[in-house]
């Protein structure tokens, strides 16, 4: 089973891929689900499929040994002649992000571990900020802090920090939030808390990643599908 944490030194991948139907959603994921369940590319670890909630779109977090492995993959004849066709035919924009992860924190009955996993159906929120090259680490650190006490946040699973690293169809530098939550209400209650009735902490946060970003890009999402190269 995939997981995301700091310990291990491989490429973790995004793939972002916005529609604007809900039947183009599902050809989405029956052609991405095609290419994962035949992937057997050198240096390719796993693939977690991810359905689009709030907005049409999927999301598949890729990790690879390396981005010399990754690269060989997009350099491919299939990748540039049948799979970006494929989905530039049913998609709205496509965002293929490469990260590091920096940064995790979890309720503490999942002991530290952020799974992947469908089983678990999580209502997973992504959210990617813009932000200027120079102000990237302090826009992370800002981040890390502001979550340190989210995990006793009612509904909370788990929340990490990806450091963007290079991206196709993005343009300048980003951070990526990507955190689990029990349910749309406890993700929707945390998000919607008056400022009134959020920590002095947060809300000093909050107002500083405000002045950091220069943009912001979120949707909502379910695990269908996850396959390993080991598995």
């Amino acid at each position: 089973m995939p997981a995301i944490t700091t310990q291990d030194k491989h490429l973790t991948v995004l793939n972002l891929f916005t529609t604007d139907a809900p039947e183009k959603q599902d050809t989405l994921i029956q052609e991405m689900t095609k290419i994962v369940q035949a992937a057997a590319y050198e240096g390719w670890m796993s693939s977690t499929v991810h359905s689009g909630v709030d907005s049409p779109g999927t999301a598949n977090l890729i990790q690879w040994r390396s981005s010399v492995d990754l690269e060989n993959r997009y350099a491919g004849e299939e990748f540039k002649h049948r799979t970006l066709p494929v989905f530039g035919e049913i998609t709205t924009s496509i965002r293929l992000l490469q990260n590091e992860i920096v940064h995790t924190v979890t309720h503490p009955s999942l002991g530290g571990v952020v799974d992947v996993d469908p089983q678990r159906d999580d209502y997973t929120a992504i959210t990617v900020f813009g932000v200027a090259q120079e102000d990237q680490d302090e826009l992370i650190e800002v981040l890390s802090v502001k979550q340190e006490d989210i995990a006793s946040v009612p509904g909370f699973r788990s929340l990490s920090v990806f450091k963007g690293l290079r991206a196709r169809g993005v343009e300048g530098a980003f951070v990526v939030l990507y955190s689990q939550w029990e349910s749309k209400e406890a993700y929707d209650a945390y998000r919607g808390l008056p400022e009134s009735e959020q920590s002095p902490d947060r809300q000093k946060a909050e107002a500083r990643v405000r002045d950091l970003v220069t943009s912001v890009d979120s949707n909502t999402y379910r695990v269908v599908l996850t396959r390993s190269a080991d598995a």
